[in-house]
């Protein structure tokens, strides 16, 4: 348990990022693993089948998962407050909000799939696979929100370490079982979906003991699953609204995958490899998202509103440097890590996925904007220019979709996030900008934030 209301932001939130970067960082490694088993094992067209497939993995799953992490920024304010009772209670109200969106998604994903994957223009080729990989993976969606909800309360209280260490236990069974159901039961795309929800089955079972021995004041007791109807509303409505951001960007993907499938299974199977890589080098941003998010939540909760500013700054600042450090990696090493991931020796595939790399990192400093501010104004609870700029993504990738794609080709892919970036930025700035709580004032320090405050910030 970590109060992050306390000591200089900038450390606090290095030493929160740090074991959430490297789970991070981990996860991505072993997603990069699954790629090459199924791109050395399997061959192209499977590698193809389970790329064509990830945007509409993150707009299922994503959406699930954004909400379950805007019902724990509620608790991290709650938690900053130094309100116990409602910390139980907002954790109740995420049990019960979870499993109920998260049998509904499962229901409407599972029946509408087909439809799903005709209108992302999934190949006939590789129809086949990409459904059996797809259906298991949305089939076991509640394991993967089992697990965020545990991770996410967590890190509500300031603990990232312990979330850390069940990835990495998760991570190694992952790689294991991958090996085991395509290497030696032969099951195809289909057992890396098994591989996966059975290592998070794992991380959610050592998630719940390390909850009950070690975290108990996160644990709610029979009374506080009779919340208010209220405080369930507002919940639901901070949830939604970060749920929606994490979809519409993902709509916005699965928009635009349809547009990339399309196109030859080579250039599909380019795009997935040079995702993989984008996805490992954006994760830091994502990172100090989240921790800007928490350290926000905790110190709105307070009243410490000039630490909530503080800590945007520095978050970003910490964006900037990661993204000199992406810019040297990827000029540099591009074409060896394209190999390394994905055992390919195909020059078209490697040469197409460094250009696309290489036109996008040096956006990234706008992207580390996005992200953070995106997330951090989440964090005290101001909804309304997250989501305009999640439209705005949205809004860009139809454009890429039905109007540059068509008529510049892959071209039209490459260019279009920096400039969906650039236009997000600045809605964002004027988000933070016209923050009253935010604005710079001679009072860093208020009184802590009662509950009614609480509930017209999460509005």
């Amino acid at each position: 348990m970590k109060d992050l209301t306390k000591g200089r932001p900038m450390k606090l939130i290095v030493l929160f990022a740090i074991p959430l970067l490297l789970g991070n960082v981990f996860q991505q490694f072993y997603n990069l693993a699954d790629t090459r088993i199924v791109g050395q094992f399997l061959g192209g067209n499977s590698f193809a089948a389970v790329s064509a497939t990830s945007s509409l993995n993150t707009t299922v799953v994503g959406f699930l998962n954004g909400l379950t992490a805007g019902f724990a920024l509620v608790t991290a304010r709650f938690f900053g407050a130094k309100d116990g009772e409602k910390v139980k209670q907002t954790v109740a109200a995420t049990l019960v909000l979870g499993a109920v969106t998260s049998a509904v998604l499962t229901l409407f994903s599972l029946v509408f799939l087909d439809p799903l994957l005709t209108a992302i223009n999934v190949g006939d080729d590789i129809f086949s696979e990409a459904r059996s990989y797809i259906r298991v993976i949305l089939a076991g969606m509640t394991i993967s929100m089992c697990y965020n909800i545990a991770a996410a309360l967590m890190r509500a209280v300031g603990d990232t370490v312990m979330p850390l260490i069940f990835l990495v236990v998760s991570a190694a069974a992952n790689i294991g079982l991958d090996l085991l159901f395509i290497c030696v039961f032969k099951t195809g795309p289909e057992g890396a979906a098994y591989a996966t929800l059975i290592s998070q089955a794992i991380s959610v079972g050592l998630c719940i003991y390390y909850m009950f021995t070690r975290h108990t004041e996160l644990l709610p007791s029979r009374r506080h699953f009779k919340f208010p109807r209220s405080l369930a509303a507002d919940m639901y409505a901070q949830g939604a609204a970060m749920g929606l951001m994490y979809s519409l960007v993902s709509i916005g993907s699965l928009v635009m995958q349809g547009s990339i499938n399309s196109f030859s299974t080579a250039t599909i199977a380019s795009h997935g490899a040079s995702r993989k890589i984008s996805e490992l080098f954006m994760t830091p941003f994502s990172i100090f998202g989240a921790a800007a998010a928490n350290f926000g939540g905790q110190n709105y909760g307070a009243g410490k509103y000039k630490r909530v500013r503080r800590g945007f700054y520095d978050a970003t600042l910490l964006g900037w440097i990661w993204s000199g450090i992406t810019v040297l990696a990827i000029y540099t090493l591009a074409p060896v890590m394209l190999r390394l991931i994905t055992g390919f020796d195909d020059e078209y595939i490697i040469d197409l996925s460094t250009r696309y790399l290489r036109f996008n990192t040096p956006f990234y400093l706008v992207l580390s904007i996005v992200i953070v501010f995106r997330n951090a104004l989440q964090g005290v609870g101001k909804k309304l220019f997250p989501v305009i700029s999640s439209f705005i993504e949205l809004a860009g990738k139809f454009l890429v979709a039905f109007v540059l794609a068509p008529s510049i080709g892959y071209t039209g892919i490459i260019i279009s996030e920096p400039l969906v970036w650039i236009f997000m930025a600045v809605v964002l700035c004027i988000g933070f900008y016209s923050c009253k709580e935010l604005k710079r004032s001679e009072s860093g320090t208020l009184t802590a934030v009662p509950e009614k405050r609480l509930r017209e910030a999460a509005e």
